[in-house]
């Protein structure tokens, strides 16, 4: 097995800023993410029957154009960041740390969200999922078998974790042959072949792209190339995914390898974009602000779900369900709501416990305040990897 030489990309730069763009990006992906489970009030049949209206019409865009479109970069920038710890750090060293970063809130965030909703749900306060028995429970706290019904999103890093385990092998393998297993990888995600070891084989494609991406300074590269010319490819592959799934989504749901083919793509290209667009905010205003958001970034990722189940009835309760008038400005608040949720969270959590606090939110909220970059300024190593989980 050859054993792939330290690429230049690894070397620390001053140009472009890749750390802040990573927290930009990070946060912009969660953010979108939140869409994909956003309060409704309104169980499937029922939403089933708002597909053609305005309201559902916006809510599937929101959930395929943005949510689902997130999750590409997110696993790009964890291969990226990972390549060159996986190489330097002994495989247990690397393991433990990922596994207290990434598999121990993802555990402990599936027993909150199985006590706190299914709780409520057990007594009759709340319409939820209730684990049959405890080998149930115990699937949905491990996503041994399936994401948990309750924490869906958090599945992602049971996937990721197994990524992280094999990265200390994918980072000696000559470039030749991580290029042969991304083309596996891409074939078990298009083939829609399904094998327990991995919930979402696409992660690791993800993954994948972005330890070649690290190799090839593709991330810095990137910069150079003009806005417009980066979002091109996904607003060209977004009227063929609505165009689809207007005219064949019947024919889509039972041929899922055809669906995947037409995902891949458009998710490929949302990458893209979404990388572009965060090295452009690095210099602006919103850009340093959403930087100092990225500690809550991962804490985000982990309980936006529990918290729109127990505070989105309340909310709703207000503003009304899916289909009254006031829920598409809701709707598309939610993120921005959760998030607000999320830094309160946080602060709890960090006045309660501060050991808690870095175990629950992947050793974000355990490391110190960044401090804010004055305007214009970057950091001294921009591909440095900051602390945390999805890393």
């Amino acid at each position: 097995m050859a054993t792939a030489s330290r690429p230049a990309a690894d070397l620390p730069t001053r140009d472009p800023p890749v750390r802040e763009a990573i927290g930009i990006a990070r946060v912009l992906c969660i953010l979108g993410i939140v869409y994909v489970h956003a309060w409704t009030g309104l169980d499937g049949d029922r939403l089933a029957k708002l597909d053609s209206t305005h309201q559902g019409i916006l809510r599937w865009v929101l959930i395929e154009l943005v949510g689902r479109s997130a999750v590409p970069l997110l696993g790009a920038i964890s291969g990226w960041l990972s390549g060159p710890s996986a190489r330097k750090r002994s495989y247990a060293g690397f393991v433990r740390v990922k596994a207290r970063t990434i598999l121990a809130p993802m555990l402990l965030w599936n027993v909150i969200a199985l006590v706190l909703v299914s709780g409520f749900a057990y007594w009759g306060h709340l319409a939820a999922p209730i684990p049959a028995n405890l080998w149930e429970a115990l699937d949905w706290i491990g996503c041994v078998t399936q994401p948990n019904p309750i924490n869906v999103q958090i599945s992602f890093l049971r996937d990721l974790f197994l990524c992280m385990c094999a990265a200390p092998l994918f980072a000696r393998l000559s470039d030749r042959w991580l290029w042969a297993a991304w083309g596996l990888a891409l074939l078990w995600s298009a083939s829609g072949f399904v094998f327990p070891l991995l919930l979402r084989p696409p992660i690791l494609l993800f993954f994948l792209s972005g330890m070649l991406a690290r190799r090839a300074g593709t991330a810095e590269r990137i910069a150079a190339w003009p806005l417009w010319a980066c979002l091109l490819p996904y607003l060209l592959f977004a009227p063929a995914k609505i165009a689809a799934s207007s005219f064949y989504d019947a024919w889509l749901k039972t041929h899922v390898a055809a669906a995947d083919a037409i995902d891949l793509p458009i998710r490929f290209a949302a990458a893209l974009a979404l990388w572009r667009i965060a090295l452009a905010l690095v210099p602006r205003l919103l850009g340093r602000t959403i930087v100092g958001l990225e500690r809550y970034a991962f804490l985000l990722f982990c309980c936006h779900l529990v918290l729109i189940w127990l505070i989105g009835p309340l909310i709703g309760h207000a503003v009304g369900k899916m289909g009254t008038p006031l829920y598409p400005p809701y709707l598309l608040l939610q993120p921005l709501l959760a998030l607000g949720g999320t830094i309160l969270v946080g602060r709890a959590l960090e006045w309660v416990s501060r050991p808690t606090a870095g175990l629950l939110s992947g050793g974000r909220l355990a490391a110190p305040r960044p401090a804010r970059l004055p305007r214009g300024a970057t950091s001294a190593k921009g591909t440095a990897s900051p602390p945390g989980a999805i890393s």
